[in-house]
């Protein structure tokens, strides 16, 4: 299924390209949830990293959808920490392009993972951190 994703978002960024679309305003979504089970949707958010080898910047859409609901067994307005957890992983793998509907929550969370990879310092320092 992975791969299938892979080659169904290259090729459509490929033919994109020859139509004249410029490749810097190109993005691959796996579309999470479209055409695919919960079981997929997990499975491409564990492998992410496989498409972000492609090259191509990744967008991911995770907010609120069932996937996260059906593992976590709630309702939209409850995905919340859900959909976060799903979004650091992501982050953490390499997705470049975020569309959420908690931007503040979403927007903390990917600051941090940043943080934590090294290619964000700390917003402040107070405690004698150099």
């Amino acid at each position: 299924m992975v791969d299938d994703v892979i080659a169904t978002v290259t090729e459509a960024a490929a033919r994109a390209v020859a139509a004249g679309v410029r490749q810097d305003g190109i993005l691959i979504d796996p579309t999470h949830d479209f055409g695919k089970n919960t079981r997929h949707s997990l499975e491409l958010t564990r492998r992410l990293d496989e498409l972000v080898a492609t090259g191509w910047p990744v967008l991911v859409a995770l907010s609120r959808k069932d996937f996260v609901g059906e593992t976590l067994d709630l309702p939209p307005d409850e995905r919340l920490a859900g959909t976060l957890a799903a979004t650091a992983v992501s982050a953490w793998q390499g997705a470049r392009v975020f569309r959420a509907h908690d931007v503040l929550a979403t927007r903390q969370v990917l600051d941090m993972v940043a943080s934590i990879q090294g290619t964000r310092p700390p917003a402040v320092a107070k405690r004698g951190l150099a």
